[in-house]
């Protein structure tokens, strides 16, 4: 491998933005090229050791599969997908072509929630989760809250469980206009074994910025609220602080060395997977209940 690795990027937006600049902070990585979601085919051809997709959430899986028959590793913005059979195609590439293929859920490459992580196995087991984040926007026609803001949690849930839920569900439980943009708050239900129960609020529409997931378990609970408690987990309500670094810097990063490192890794693919899954489950039931509603 070069010792550089050498990065494409496809989507130059307000994220794809984010990633320039932490591509540029990282001495061991190089952005390569950038394209954007209509002009992309030739970026793949240039000689890259991967790909980073931040376009909108329907171009994902065709833009993958092509890097990935490439031999492209890939970093996919999340939500992977919203179809599940495309989701679970591109699991299956990635694992034939031994390549890694990372979904960027920003929340799992926070310090904030590794430190929460990091502690739970010394307060017993796991008794329920509650989590709760939001803010005004975004409104995104192609990306629901659902699948836009529910994404994070649900990926979080699932990391902490090492896990699927046994029954997922979920309903809007507020919507607001803001100018021509309409928004809603949904609350996800989750159910995992042992009695384990997940409630989980997500919004486009809350007036203040929040992020704030809590874990309850035999022994007691931790807090990691990314907003009002920046640096710290709270332990039992007592501070236990941890380094803080940007998450989107964590996740480049840890492809990047990934590549280096020659390495084939699908586990956060698999886990994308997992919150598709989950997220169709929770539209459904959505739907469901929306069609009782004006049935």
């Amino acid at each position: 491998m070069p010792s550089r690795v050498r990065l494409g990027l496809v989507g130059a937006g307000a994220w794809g933005r984010n990633y320039i600049d932490t591509i540029a902070a990282l001495p061991a990585v190089r952005l390569a090229g950038v394209a954007g979601r209509h002009d992309w085919r030739s970026l793949i051809e240039t000689g890259l050791d991967g790909l980073i997709i931040a376009t909108p959430t329907a171009t994902h899986a065709e833009i993958a599969s092509a890097a990935m028959e490439r031999g492209l590793h890939v970093l996919i913005e999340k939500p992977l997908t919203m179809d599940v059979a495309q989701a679970r195609a591109l699991a299956r590439q990635a694992a034939a072509m031994r390549l890694t293929a990372m979904v960027e859920h920003t929340q799992l490459f926070h310090p904030g929630f590794r430190a929460l992580k990091s502690v739970l196995p010394g307060l017993g087991p796991l008794r329920a989760i509650r989590s709760r984040a939001g803010r005004i926007g975004p409104f995104r026609a192609d990306t629901p809250p659902l699948w836009d803001w529910g994404s994070h949690d649900i990926a979080m849930c699932l990391d902490v469980m090492s896990a699927k839920p046994l029954r997922s569900s979920a309903m809007k439980v507020a919507t607001a206009r803001h100018g021509a943009d309409s928004g809603e708050s949904i609350q996800i239900e989750l159910e995992f074994a042992a009695a384990v129960r997940a409630t989980l609020l997500v919004s486009n529409i809350l007036a203040v910025k929040t992020r704030r997931f809590e874990a309850l378990c035999e022994r007691g609970t931790v807090v990691y609220d990314e907003h009002q408690s920046p640096g710290v987990v709270l332990v039992n309500e007592r501070p236990t602080h941890y380094a803080a670094e940007p998450p989107l810097t964590v996740a480049v990063r840890e492809f990047a060395e990934s590549i280096a490192a020659g390495r084939s890794d699908a586990r956060s693919l698999e886990l994308g997977v997992s919150v598709v899954e989950v997220l169709s489950e929770c539209a459904a039931s959505i739907a469901q209940a929306t069609g009782r509603g004006t049935g």
